[in-house]
């Protein structure tokens, strides 16, 4: 037994260098395989490869869809609600706010329809006259408008899909999901990678002594195998888990994530608002969305009342004389102008109601009362499934990083 440990002490004592960077390189693999495998979620953002197998797409990118779907569902059905995206927006305010450029927008509405349904009418009626009509129209319109918005306020999700446009938005813009998950788990991706070298050391401490002792050819490849392994699940576990704070030896703990829940639902607050749920992309959702045949109902319905007070008792006569079919494809030319017009119109009002909507404290706010677990579905979705790939990836580096080693150490150290 003294001449064995006398042996190991004599080869250690020639061969140290090359032994103490055992756990060294066991850091490294620790640390490089958490940077590849942080890289692999979220690039390349588009697949580069021979497709189906041969190749690779970020996890995150790759999983558009699922990934936005599950981060609407926790946005809208726990933080935010289309109702109050919209509730505190004044329809008096709007119309006021857009009052001039919707001025504009009228007298444009005004001639074109009135040249291309009574042409001749319209361009015999003396320059005053004409001034005098679109004048008139130009006093109402604000009127409608803001009773069509009240029309909205009080069913907006009839004609406001949000989870639609979040959706939407983050699949058409893979790199805005990746920032999403990306800043809001920054600290916990900066940690998985610098827990690497911690872990992967102290496993390394015990792949040189077991080396030392052994000379196992195989001993190296299974430790960098799972050191790969195990720093990777170690990571992601003492980032999600335990939900709830508990206490381990003594010390307190709680996954990282939940514990900065509030320095999250800042970052997570500002770029949603910034980004996804801005005024510009609601009033897109709208008038340019999937339901906003509805909204060109309501405009109908309004223009309908409006020409009704206007005409009164004459209206059948001003049918008769633009004919009935046609004095039906005049409103709803008009009401299609209106609504070309109004997105343009609709810019005037951003400032005012990016101030109003006030989606970033209305998110942060929510985000904060959520519970732990509620908290945890905001990132969790991005690791969940395909984890695993991850978890593999890093074994897998780790084996080949332990077969290199273990060829120079034979070299060196034979």
């Amino acid at each position: 037994m003294g001449a064995f440990l006398d042996g190991i002490l004599a080869d250690f004592g020639e061969h140290w260098p090359i032994y103490v960077s055992i756990p060294i390189v066991a850091a490294l693999i620790g640390y490089t395989t958490k940077l590849v495998a942080i890289r692999m979620m979220f690039q390349p953002v588009e697949f580069i490869g021979i497709k189906p197998f041969l190749g690779w797409q970020g996890i995150v990118p790759k999983r558009a869809a699922r990934m936005a779907s599950i981060a609407c569902d926790t946005m809208t059905e726990q933080l935010i609600k289309p109702a109050e995206v919209v509730a505190r927006l004044d329809p008096q305010r709007i119309a006021k706010e857009i009052e001039k450029p919707l001025q504009a927008a009228v007298e444009d509405i005004v001639r074109d329809v009135a040249a291309h349904y009574q042409p001749g009418l319209w361009e015999s009626l003396p320059v005053g006259m004409q001034r005098l009509v679109i004048q008139r129209v130009q006093a109402e319109t604000p009127r409608m408008v803001a009773a069509v918005l009240e029309l909205i306020k009080s069913d907006v999700d009839s004609v406001f899909d949000l989870k639609g446009m979040v959706v939407t938005a983050l699949v058409k813009d893979k790199r805005l999901l990746n920032r999403i998950f990306q800043e809001a788990g920054d600290k916990e991706f900066k940690f998985i990678a610098r827990s690497g070298i911690f872990f992967g050391g102290l496993i390394g401490v015990i792949q040189m002594i077991a080396w030392v002792l052994f000379k196992f050819p195989l001993i190296m490849p299974l430790f960098g195998l799972f050191t790969g392994w195990f720093t990777d699940w170690l990571a992601l576990r003492m980032i999600f888990y335990p939900i709830e704070e508990r206490r381990y030896f003594g010390v307190r703990w709680q996954g990282l994530f939940l514990k900065r829940r509030g320095e999250v639902a800042e970052a997570y607050g500002a770029l949603i608002a910034k980004e996804i749920i801005t005024p510009h992309n609601v009033i897109e959702a709208v008038l340019r969305g999937p339901l906003s045949d509805r909204v060109l109902g309501l405009i109908q319905r309004q223009l309908d009342e409006q020409l009704g007070r206007r005409v009164g008792v004459g209206k059948p006569l001003v049918v008769f004389a633009v004919g009935s079919r046609r004095y039906q494809d005049m409103k709803l030319n008009i009401a299609e102008k209106i609504m070309d017009k109004l997105p343009e119109t609709m810019r005037y009002i951003e400032d005012y109601a990016t101030d109003a909507m006030d989606i970033r404290n209305v998110l942060v706010t929510k985000m904060k009362e959520l519970s732990p677990r509620e908290f945890e579905g905001l990132l969790r979705p991005a690791f969940q499934q395909d984890e695993w790939i991850l978890i593999a990836t890093g074994a897998v580096l780790g084996f080949a990083v332990g077969e290199a080693q273990v060829l120079l150490l034979e070299h060196f150290a034979a």
